[in-house]
């Protein structure tokens, strides 16, 4: 009886710092959670100070020498650099260094393809991995085995790899084919929602903030819940009826994160656009990371790609139970509307955030205090469901009420008698 297990790939982590910014540490630690989710054990970091990453190999001369003996000491089997690296760049390091290659970009479509469970999110992924591959079959032929994919083999990857560059197009043409077929069905989704219009809340962050943690609290969506980052990957929409009565919809979305690869946000557009349709931006950010500032603004760069602009945003300051002290530090967001902090987990501070969600929802409802007639008492379940029913008193002509409905219901109710 023999105990057989699957090697664990041991690699070193690269980066040049070019000086433009002073997060490349944090990028690499970042990276090294990466590398660990997709299953692979770091063993040693080297990072160079240069005006700019060298075009031919990313870093240069010297250092690669000094990797070369730093791969021997460690033993490691491959490397990962935190910039996505050109084809030119990819060979002439293999070339160099006689070991595996691999960028922050293929770690992540790595993760991706485990993650992904539905045919949307399979689809988007593959798009995304084969868009990544083709770019970097010029002059590879003779490598190819090299392209098989990051920590392990995952999504098809390995399947790919004996296909030439047709074969590739053509499945990249099936696939896009696909993703305009889903986004066709998204823009459906949306037009019916627009004739009954629930309030929409996309709730976005960086990956790992607490998102589904939030989603499953309130509407118990049953998402997976994990301390490593896209813990979750296809996005759940759910229905959650507030305190007040009223009716809305949760849509979670994809994780940010540093170097999101535009491969991904490309294919994922369909599905990260669910905020650009949205009614409010719940941003919910990881107050117990050190690097959360940072992590802010990525987020907002990515809205901003995306085309997210005018958009009420609340901003909750999650895993408060986590500070030292309590949680008394001041957090602010200027891009939010509102803010407030607390903690998923433990429900401080949700009281808070879903009073401000209602506030946002009132200012977009009018006030009616109608009779409507016995035929037309189906119309209390208009305000039930998307409004707030404050009264209704049964009288001799019909049914007294009064609510708050949203603007856009305003004209059903404008042929009925005010009271």
């Amino acid at each position: 009886m023999y105990d057989i297990n699957e090697e664990q790939e041991r690699v070193i982590l690269v980066a040049v710092s070019d000086g433009r910014d002073d997060n490349t540490e944090e990028s690499v630690d970042e990276l090294e959670e990466l590398v660990a989710t997709a299953g692979a054990v770091t063993v040693g970091k080297l990072i160079q100070n240069r005006e700019k990453i060298h075009p031919g190999t990313y870093i240069g001369k010297g250092k690669i020498d000094e990797l070369k003996d730093y791969i021997r000491t460690l033993e490691a089997t491959g490397i990962v650099c935190d910039d996505e690296l050109s084809p030119a760049q990819l060979k002439n390091l293999e070339e160099a260094l006689e070991i595996k290659v691999m960028d922050r970009t293929l770690i992540i479509l790595d993760i991706f393809a485990g993650r992904a469970l539905t045919r949307e999110g399979k689809i988007q992924v593959e798009l995304a991995q084969l868009k990544y591959r083709s770019a970097r079959l010029v002059g590879l032929r003779s490598s190819l085995s090299r392209l098989g994919g990051g920590i392990g083999t995952r999504g098809p990857g390995e399947k790919k790899l004996e296909m030439d560059r047709r074969l590739i197009s053509d499945r990249i043409a099936k696939l896009r084919s696909d993703v305009e077929e889903l986004v066709t069905h998204r823009e459906l989704a949306r037009e019916k929602r627009s004739v009954n219009p629930i309030p929409v809340i996309a709730i976005v962050g960086y990956t790992n903030a607490g998102k589904s943690t939030l989603l499953n609290t309130f509407t118990n969506a049953k998402v997976l819940e994990e301390d490593k980052l896209f813990a979750t990957l296809d996005p759940t929409t759910r229905n959650y009826k507030l305190p007040n009565g009223q009716e809305v919809l949760l849509t979670d979305t994809v994780g940010f994160i540093r170097k999101l690869p535009h491969h991904l946000i490309d294919a994922f557009r369909s599905t990260l656009e669910e905020a650009k349709y949205a009614d409010i931006i719940l941003h919910v950010v990881d107050s117990s990371n050190p690097s959360y500032e940072s992590h802010m603004e990525i987020v907002y760069d990515t809205l901003k790609q995306l085309g997210v602009e005018d958009k009420k945003i609340v901003t909750f300051f999650n895993k408060q139970d986590r500070l030292e002290d309590g949680g008394s530090y001041l957090f602010k967001d200027e891009k939010a509307d509102y803010t407030a902090a607390g903690s998923i987990k433990t429900g401080d501070g949700v009281e808070d955030l879903l009073n401000i969600i209602e506030k946002i929802l009132s200012e977009r409802s009018v006030f009616i205090d109608i009779i409507l007639p016995y035929s037309e008492a189906g119309k209390i379940q208009i305000i039930r469901q998307y409004g707030q029913l404050l009264s209704e008193e049964y009288v001799e002509n019909g049914v007294h009420v009064k609510g708050n409905i949203p603007k856009e219901f305003e004209s059903r109710f404008v042929s009925v008698q005010i009271s």
